[in-house]
């Protein structure tokens, strides 16, 4: 009977291993990090591919990545980012009102169907165009911003050579299909890394689903074309693309802890296999490297500098950016900030001037480097001011 029990407890061992190598096969991802056989599959998909890190810049992965080819309606990651900026300039406002016009309206592909003549909100208008890639509304914007079409398309192709994007044109701002067009998964990466420093970007691109509401009372129903921003732990925002010459793409982020990452597929066979092998990218980011803030933006440092002439004695110092280290995870790498700053500065000194430099020091080698500014303005003595000190030294030398 002893021995049968034994043999029992042998064959379910058995079992026991064997249902575990099939789950595993099965479902090769736990928790979002990928195992060892699946986590480099993105390889083999679409015709381009790039995975880099925000912060640092450092590419992770690389796959014909200055190939010129069709984004689709990735074109749009341009559109919106053109749109934030000129709202921050103060040139346009949220609360805008844009009239429609029959161009606009006439647009095929995803839209929200707008009315000729019909007036829209420029909030409304962008959020349709980062949720549901809506084309109507990126003529509509381009148009209300620039005055036409064509004039908005000259600025994309201008704010793309300053962004160092070398191997992209645009001719439209929508990516519907158009000759000579193109763009490259490196210069997807740089324009939406562009995109995603305007932090209203997020709160549009975190909507699931919702309705467009027309001034007639009519409603439009809208989804997100980036499932991923539902599906993935740590997605908060991309843009999809496609058409029949660009197949399926998508340029997404993902951000765990202090690591931020963005990944670009163009060209894969399916909806399916582009979000798949995004996620892919985003599991090997994520198990293999890590992001660590070695000094914040705007924390004051423990370093100040003496000021000569001011009204105060020292001024308050900060880093312009975040200094960030990027490794492998137990990688062996050492970091250290180091400052490179005057022992003193004349008065007057306005908020914001950069007094000296900040390095992040790798393994002994410098990096990366950052401006280090004033936190405060620090005004020049005046003659009032010197009287005033001298009186009140010699009222301390007196009371003593």
């Amino acid at each position: 009977m002893t021995k049968l029990r034994a043999n029992i407890l042998i064959i379910t061992i058995i079992l026991l291993f064997v249902a575990a190598i099939v789950l595993a096969t099965a479902f090769p991802f736990v928790d979002g990090i990928a195992s060892a056989e699946s986590e480099r599959k993105f390889e083999t998909v679409g015709k381009s591919a790039y995975l880099v890190d925000y912060a640092t810049g450092t590419v992770l992965y690389s796959r014909n990545e200055n190939e010129k080819l069709p984004i689709a309606s990735m074109v749009k990651i341009m559109t919106a980012n053109l749109t934030f900026e000129a709202i921050e300039r103060g040139n346009v406002s949220l609360d805008d009102d844009v009239l429609v016009s029959e161009n606009a309206a006439s647009m095929g592909g995803s839209q929200v169907f707008l009315d000729a003549g019909s007036t829209h909100k420029v909030s409304d208008l962008l959020r349709s165009v980062v949720v549901a890639s809506a084309n109507d509304s990126c003529v509509a914007l381009a148009e209300h911003i620039d005055g036409s079409v064509e004039k908005f398309v000259a600025r994309m192709n201008e704010r793309a050579k300053e962004l160092g994007m070398q191997n992209t044109r645009f001719v439209n701002c929508t990516g519907l299909p158009a000759p000579g067009g193109y763009s490259c998964a490196k210069d997807s990466a740089t324009m939406f890394s562009a995109l995603v420093k305007h932090p209203i970007f997020f709160e549009y691109a975190k909507v699931w689903m919702e309705d467009f509401k027309h001034p007639s009372g009519r409603t439009t129903s809208i989804s997100n074309t980036n499932k991923l921003v539902r599906f993935y732990k740590g997605c908060d925002g991309g843009k999809t693309g496609f058409t029949n010459e660009a197949k399926f793409c998508l340029t997404a982020t993902a951000k765990r802890d202090d690591m931020r990452i963005v990944a670009v597929l163009i060209g894969a066979n399916s909806s399916q296999e582009r979000n798949a092998a995004v996620s892919q990218m985003f599991d090997y980011a994520f198990a293999n490297f890590e992001n660590s803030v070695l000094k914040k933006a705007g924390e004051p440092i423990e370093n100040s500098v003496e000021v000569l002439g001011g009204r105060q004695k020292t001024v308050k110092l900060a880093l312009e950016s975040d200094i960030t280290a990027f490794r492998e995870r137990n990688g062996k790498a050492q970091f250290e900030v180091k400052y490179d700053l005057p022992r003193t500065v004349k008065a007057p000194i306005k908020q914001g001037d950069v007094v000296g430099k900040a390095y992040l020091v790798k393994d002994g080698v410098v990096v990366k480097e950052e401006s280090v500014l004033a936190q405060e303005d620090v005004q020049k003595k005046s003659l009032f001011d010197a009287i005033r000190e001298i009186a009140t030294g010699w009222t301390t030398q007196i009371a003593k």
